[in-house]
């Protein structure tokens, strides 16, 4: 079971998968190790991945986008993973073109569409979501960022942290309060094109991870940064709770699309695994323990495709619920992480090995059931629908 084997799946989406698997393998793969090691892809990669097309996917071509719906998204993520780009590229580009890029479109004003999208489209522009504070993250009430209007500026003050795309992005949407005496209502989005300012901001660490070692993530400072008023996302103040609402289902969703992805390769690595090596004189596969094991995997992964593509069709026609996508975000996230500990049991102390796929899963599973929005916060909002 696979994304190609959903029924929504065409031609021109297994066309696309091959395209972009193949790419991905091709320029990206051979760059991964080194990539790890100095904690962030090439920029150039971006620009790479905007000339191949797997950039804005979803966005419509008068913006400079494709002009596709969530289906390419999910194909696009699912072969990058596959093809090596899991962390860098790959999982940055959920947040670059499912996450940003959708702000722009679904909350921005048509100058502020017709400014950056065709930009990100390219990879000229990087995009982030500065949401977490050190001292506030599921909690968004509790932002200490301000953006003061001055004028016909806005001066932002803050501090942000565990920012994906950090060190490369140069479009940041800054989750701020622009009233704090408004509670969730004094809550608004601003947006940073690093290119054009002038002093005040900075990046921090490029943070050490324990996974994802590829993918910069970062701590972000807004020192009296002054930009214009018309950066402000949409058409009035106090918006951004609302927007940021709006979005997350999209960001749950390719969260969940990862952890069947990674499910599904972890299982085939094992199996791939345990059939060559051998122990007591014959392969591992020939235990009883070992194909018990590899069958619930098995299962529980086709149980994790078969609700994934079908909330990827119900997303593309407008009908996926938060409460479905909360669903989905923590028993996948949850599944991955149990499948991935499985596999890696099955390949003993090799598994433990940097040099063995199965590793890299394991480090990069666990941060899976907390980004998004943790699964405990996925749980309180399915229990509100009951």
């Amino acid at each position: 079971m696979s994304i190609l084997n959903a029924r929504w799946i065409d031609d021109e989406l297994r066309i696309l998968h091959d395209a972009a698997h193949g790419f991905t393998k091709t320029e990206f793969d051979p760059h991964r190790e080194r990539w790890e090691k100095a904690g962030l892809c090439d920029r150039e990669a971006w620009k790479q991945a905007g000339a191949a097309g797997l950039l804005c996917a979803s966005i419509p071509e008068q913006y400079g986008g494709a002009g596709g719906n969530y289906y390419h998204e999910a194909v696009i993520l699912d072969a990058m993973i596959r093809g090596g780009a899991a962390a860098s590229v790959g999982g940055g580009n959920t947040v670059h073109s499912q996450i940003v890029a959708h702000y722009l479109l679904n909350c921005g004003r048509e100058d502020q569409k017709k400014k950056w999208l065709p930009l990100m489209a390219t990879g000229e522009r990087v995009g982030a979501v500065a949401m977490t504070e050190p001292g506030a993250g599921s909690d968004l009430q509790g932002i200490k960022t301000t953006a003061r209007k001055e004028g016909d500026s806005y001066i932002l003050n803050g501090a942000k942290t565990f920012i994906s795309n950090g060190q490369h992005a140069e479009l940041i949407v800054v989750v701020c309060k622009t009233d704090s005496a408004q509670g969730a209502k004094g809550v608004s989005l601003v947006l940073v094109d690093t290119t054009e300012v002038e002093s005040g901001f900075e990046r921090g660490r490029n943070l050490e991870k324990i996974g994802l070692k590829e993918a910069d993530t970062s701590e972000l400072f807004f020192d009296n940064v002054r930009v214009p008023s018309e950066n402000l996302l949409g058409e009035e103040e106090g918006q951004g709770f609302y927007q940021l609402m709006q979005n997350l289902p999209q960001e749950r969703l390719s969260i969940a699309c990862t952890a069947a992805t990674v499910a599904e390769m972890a299982i085939g690595e094992t199996v791939k695994y345990v059939k060559e090596r051998e122990a007591f004189g014959k392969p591992v596969m020939s235990f009883q323990n070992t194909r018990f094991k590899l069958a619930e995997c098995q299962t529980e992964a086709t149980i994790m495709r078969t609700f994934v593509n079908e909330c990827i069709e119900e997303q593309v026609r407008g009908e996926l619920t938060a409460e479905k996508v909360s669903m989905a975000k923590w028993w996948c996230t949850q599944k991955q992480c149990d499948i991935v500990d499985e596999c890696l049991q099955l390949h003993g102390g090799y598994g433990y090995m940097w040099e063995y796929p199965i590793a890299r899963f394991y480090a990069d599973s666990r941060v899976q059931k907390i980004y998004g929005g943790t699964n405990e916060i996925m749980k309180e909002l399915i229990s509100r629908s009951l």
